[in-house]
Order: C-alpha cells, then structure tokens, then sequence
C-alpha cells in the first residue's frame, strides 16, 4: 500500500466489500435528514424570494404573502401525495425517470433524466450559496468571498460523500434535526407572542420600500396577476428535492416503499408547517425586504438607507427580533439554518450519482458513473456533481437570487413527466385487474396523480412565463444539452455492441501470425521480448530496428551477428530520422501482403519506479503504441523489464503495507505460513 493509497484509507475509510452493501441502508430516521433536507431547508429561501418579488409593488403588496404561502403548501401536498404513490409502484430507485420512460417511452426519459441532472446541479450551487451568504451574515470575514467559501463547502460534502451514503446520512442527522427544532421553535414562540399581542418587530419594520419602475399605485390588473405569478413562482422552489425520496428508495431498509412513503409524508408536513409559519410570522413582524442588488429602493424617512447597510436574510431578523433578549437563541438558529442550507445539497450528492448509475446502466451515460467505489458509493458521480456546481457556483458568484431564477424548471418539467406517466400506468393496470379492493386502490391513485399532474402543470406554465427571460432559459437550453449527449452516449454504445457482436467469421483463425520485436540496442529488455516472442511459436519472427544512424546500425548488427540468435534482423532506414512511421509502414506492408494473417507487434518497455523517470524513458514507444493501436490486422504486446528504481518502490509498498497487517489478522484474510488461506468465522 503506497502513500497514496494510505492517505485515501485515512479519508475516506477501510474498503467495504459488495456483500457489506445491505449495511449501508438507512433507517426512517437517518433517511429523513439525508434525503429531505433539501426540501426543508428551502423555508431558508424560498420565503425570501417571496417577499423579494411583492416587493417590487411596495410593502403594501406584502398582504398577498400568506397567500402565496397556501398556494405553494397546496402544490406541496399535491406533489407529495402524488409522489407516494410512485415510491409503492417503483421501488427500485428509477424514480421519475423509470416512470417516464416505462410509461412514456425512452424520449420522455431521456427528457426527465436531463431535467433531473441539471436541477441536481442546481440543487447544490444554490443551497450552498445560500448557506454561504448566511455565513457572510454572522461572520465579517467572509463577506466578499461568498463563493470561495462556497466552493470550498462543495468540496467537502463531496468528500464526506465519498465516505459512504449510511456515513454521511449519520453526520447529518444531528444538524438536521437541529433544525427543525429550532425553526418550529421560533415558529411556536412567535405565535404565542403573536396570541398575546407581544410579538416584537423585526429590525427592518422601521424602513419603506419604493416601489419599482413600473409597478406601484398605477400598476394593471395584469400587471399585478403577473407580479403575484413571480412571487408564486419563486416560492415554488420549497417544492425542490421533493422527488429525491422517489429516486432512493433502493436505499431504504426494509420494507422500503413503506418507509419511503412515511419519510415522504413527514417531510411535506414539516416543511410546509415551516414555510407558512415564516411567511406569516415575517409579515405579521413589519418585515421589509428587497433584492440585495436593489437596496436603494429600501428607505428610512424618504431616504435610501446608508451604503453599508447589511440587509440580513429572513430567518436572521426573525430570530433576532423573537430572540432579542435571548441572543443564544438568535446564535442558535443563524447557525443550524446555515448548516443546513450547506447540508441540504447532501440530498442531490444521494440523487443525482443514483441516477448516473441508472443512466449508465441503461447506456445513457458513460459507464463510470455505474461504478461503486470503494466505500459502495458512486464515486464517480459524486465527483462529477461536486464539479458541475462549483463551475456554477463560481460563474454567479455564489448569488442565490441570479441562481434561483435557474432554479425549479428542470424539476417541474420531471414532475409534470411523472405524474403523466403514473396515470397512464394506473389506467394501463385497471384494464387487467379484477380484485375490487385493489381497483378501488387504483381508482384512488389514479385520481392523486391527476390533481398532481394539473398542480404542477400550472405551475410549469407559470414558472415558464416567468422566469424565462430572468435565466431559466439557460436551464433550458443545459436540459436541451444534457438531453443531446445522453443520446448521443446512447447512439455511440449501440453502434458499439453492432460491431462487436460476434458472427460466424470470428471462428476462422488466421492463417498465419507475422512476430515483430522492435529492437533498439541488444539488451536485457530486447532478449527477454525476443525469448517471449519465440515462446508463442509465430510462423515467422524477425527484430526490426530502424536506422537513423550508419555506425550504431553497424555495431548492432555486428553484435546482432556475434551472439547468433537465430532469429533475423530487419533494418528499416529513416533518411528523416523518424521512428514511428517506419515501423506503422512496415507492419502495414505485411498485413497487405497478407489480409488474412495478424501481425504481432512486441514492445520492450522498461519499468521504473519514479514519477520523473517516466519523463526519460518509454514515450516513443508510448507513441508507437498509439499509432498501431489504429492498425487493423496489428496487435500490440508490451514486454515489461523492470529496473532497479521499480524493484524500490514495490518493496517501499510492502513496508507500509504491513501498517494494515493487524486489521488483516482481525478480518482473518492473511495466509498462513503453509500458503493456505485462513478465513476466520464470523
């Protein structure tokens, strides 16, 4: 075990074994705060965009926030009822994908699967630029470089990740938790207050807000329906990680529809209690709260306020206000609030790999991402994500409100898919069922998935009409993206199996096998490739060395002479002092001379030990190999001969490798002195 591989052990754990997979599934309990803290921690945002979007028609358009507050909390337990049932009807993982494609065909898959990836993305930069800007809030320092911090919160969630899905659901859980507690607590102490008419105001209550160019007293019917539709829109985002309970249900304990179903139904619950509690709280507290790229229009006594005014988030002045004699209460709930918004990005780093494996399996998506790694997570997909959303991250600068207008396209166009491909799987399944019980139960679904599917439609137009032009036809055109390489993937893989697929002229053999050993001076790599070569018995055999220069030419084949190998040297001249070309001609030369016979090409190679070794040896037979890999007809063997400096670090491995024999002697796979294996009961 190398340096490398020790430094991977201390980050990310032992290795587990396939077989070990079973441990890693999660319980109700650790699966709530893994898989729902994206939908819970959007209460940290999506009332903000709320009231960022009334604003722009002044505060007296803040009357409509509990409002829009029950028409989200509608569309969310529309979607989580609707969402119910699909955990019960595919509870292997697939999620809205499976849906879309079993029910819809590939196309409508293809088309949820590049909606999901890009909100998966979209999921991480936005939660953790959130979380980053509650961050800059409570710590001075940070202010001004939000999306380093950001990107650096990113890289570690991938890394606690990389650990294993039971590791990082077990971290999570205590935050998460901590959460919920301290929100519904706020929540709870302010209606109390609000009862017994104390509630304090919050520190914004005091200013005004102008309204924007357009909007105000003179502002249209119209225009005001479309102003309420932008609010509904944005506030829409709380719907956002609803469907990741659906994709990883795979990852459930047994029964696993059933605790999918009950986590999903505890998480529309708690988040819309959350949600509504804060927009009415907010607005009963004289919140006034604006784009913080409009500060301007935020004024005290009709005037803007100072240019250093820090406008803090939502939660912050509510907690500040409620807590205002209690300021570890206001610490307390900044602090898990911004955690969270960090956390939340876990549910797509649990998400969006699960989805690359099944992609991958479906050939879709390159085949790396359907590989475990070492801790029986998607490595690959992990890694992938991480990357993706630091590149956003880093391009908007770690801003929630230019990356929220991004946001929830992709995730209603899945919805929308979905619920479409529930009801034609229920009316499919209504023609052949006969037990009334069980059609009453089809019945019932079936009408769920209905008024889900008119919920979020709506939604779709709405969000569509909205958020066009403010950025989501960038999400549209990532999905449109996305969509044209996952076919393209598909189209590649296809083409591949047609011609690998084995016919009835892969059982003739060749006729005969030309052996080529490249020879660069007579030593110990050339005789060790020549004796390799001899021992798979070609019918012809021959060295092959191009000449650049007469006099070694001529000390090579003196000595070529002297030793009496018994196999004949070719000498290709190269007046331009090339090494590859002439080798690829030759070979091709033969093969022309004989279509149905093979040349083997053998390559000796040394092995060395040291990174800079590798600068000083070996790249033109790095390019040779290239070119012939290219040759059809031509087969490349690499005979290895390994130095001195190879021999070094294989014994330095070995050294500390015998760090980890203890733990091998507790797992009981080291064998014993008689070369028999011991393998300890468990």
């Amino acid at each position: 075990m190398g340096v490398g591989d020790v430094s991977k052990r201390i980050l990310l754990g032992r290795k587990l074994r396939s077989s070990q997979l079973g441990e890693t599934l999660l319980p109700k309990r650790i699966a709530l705060p893994v898989f729902a803290s994206d939908a819970l921690s959007s209460v940290a945002y999506a009332p903000d965009e709320v009231f960022i979007m009334l604003s722009l028609a002044g505060a007296s358009a803040y009357v409509w926030s509990w409002k829009i507050g029950i028409a989200v909390a509608l569309v969310m337990a529309a979607v989580v009822a609707s969402y119910r049932q699909t955990v019960h009807a595919y509870p292997s993982g697939g999620g809205d994908y499976e849906v879309a494609t079993v029910n819809l065909g590939a196309t409508a898959g293809q088309t949820v699967a590049s909606a999901l990836l890009v909100d998966y993305v979209l999921t991480v930069a936005v939660s953790i630029s959130s979380g980053a800007q509650y961050a800059a809030s409570a710590i001075a320092p940070l202010s001004g470089h939000e999306a380093n911090f950001a990107t650096l919160m990113v890289l570690l969630l991938m890394a606690i990740n990389l650990r294993g899905i039971r590791e990082s659901g077990t971290l999570f859980a205590i935050p998460t938790y901590a959460f919920m507690v301290a929100i519904l607590g706020m929540c709870a102490i302010g209606l109390s207050e609000l009862a017994a008419g104390t509630l304090p105001q919050v520190e914004s209550a005091a200013y005004d807000i102008e309204a924007a160019p357009g909007y105000g007293d003179a502002m249209t019917t119209v225009a005001l329906m479309f102003l309420l539709a932008r609010a509904f829109s944005s506030g829409c985002a709380a719907l956002t990680g609803v469907e990741a309970i659906s994709n990883g249900v795979p990852a459930f304990r047994k029964p696993k529809s059933t605790n999918a179903a009950t986590t999903l139904l505890l998480l529309g619950a708690i988040a819309i209690t959350m949600m509504l509690s804060i927009i009415n709280l907010a607005d009963q507290m004289g919140l006034k709260y604006v784009d913080p790229n409009d500060l301007d229009r935020l004024t005290i006594d009709g005037k803007p306020v100072p240019a250093d005014y820090d406008q803090h988030a939502v939660i912050a002045q509510m907690a500040r206000a409620i807590f205002h004699d209690f300021p570890v209460g206001f610490y307390f709930v900044v602090t898990v609030t911004g955690i969270i918004l960090v956390l939340a990005a876990n549910t797509a780093f649990n998400g969006f790999p699960v989805l690359g494996s099944i992609l991958a399996r479906d050939g879709y998506a390159p085949r790396a991402l359907g590989s475990r790694g070492d801790r029986l997570a998607y490595s690959n997909g992990i890694v992938f994500l991480a990357v993706m959303a630091i590149i956003l991250i880093q391009a908007f600068n770690a801003e929630t409100t230019r990356l929220i207008q991004l946001y929830i396209v992709g995730v209603f166009v899945s919805f929308n898919l979905s619920q479409l491909g529930m009801i034609r799987h229920w009316t499919r399944h209504l023609r052949t069922e006969t037990d009334p019980a069980e059609r009453r139960r089809m019945f019932r679904s079936r009408i769920i998935n209905t008024i889900g599917l008119t919920f979020t439609a709506v939604v779709l137009v709405i969000v569509l009409l909205t958020k066009f032009m403010a950025g989501a036809w960038i999400t549209i055109l990532a999905m449109i993206v996305f969509f044209i390489i996952m076919r393209g993937i598909h189209r590649h893989y296809d083409n591949v199996n047609l011609e690998l697929a084995a016919d009835e002229e892969d059982k003739v053999l060749p006729t005969r096998v030309h052996a080529v050993v490249l020879v660069s001076r007579l030593h110990k790599p050339t005789l060790r490739a020549l004796a390799f070569a001899k021992a798979t018995r070609p019918n012809v055999l021959e060295g092959v060395y191009v000449s650049t220069d007469p006099e070694a030419t001529q000390r090579l084949m003196q000595e070529w002479d002297d030793r009496n190998l018994g196999v004949p040297l070719k000498v290709l001249h190269s007046p331009y002092r090339e090494l590859v070309r002439p080798i690829v001609d030759y070979a091709m030369e033969i093969k022309k001379a004989n279509p149905r016979g093979v040349v083997a090409v053998y390559i000796p190679e040394y092995v060395v030990g040291r990174w800079w070794e590798q600068l000083l040896h070996n790249q033109t037979a790095l390019r040779l190999k290239g070119r012939l890999l290219f040759a059809p007809g031509v087969m490349v063997t690499s005979v290895p001969y390994q130095l001195r400096s190879s021999q070094l670090v294989r014994e330095r491995e070995e050294r500390l490798g015998s760090w980890t024999r203890p733990t091998e002697y507790r797992l009981g796979n080291v064998p014993e002195r008689d070369g028999t294996d011991r393998q300890t009961p468990r």
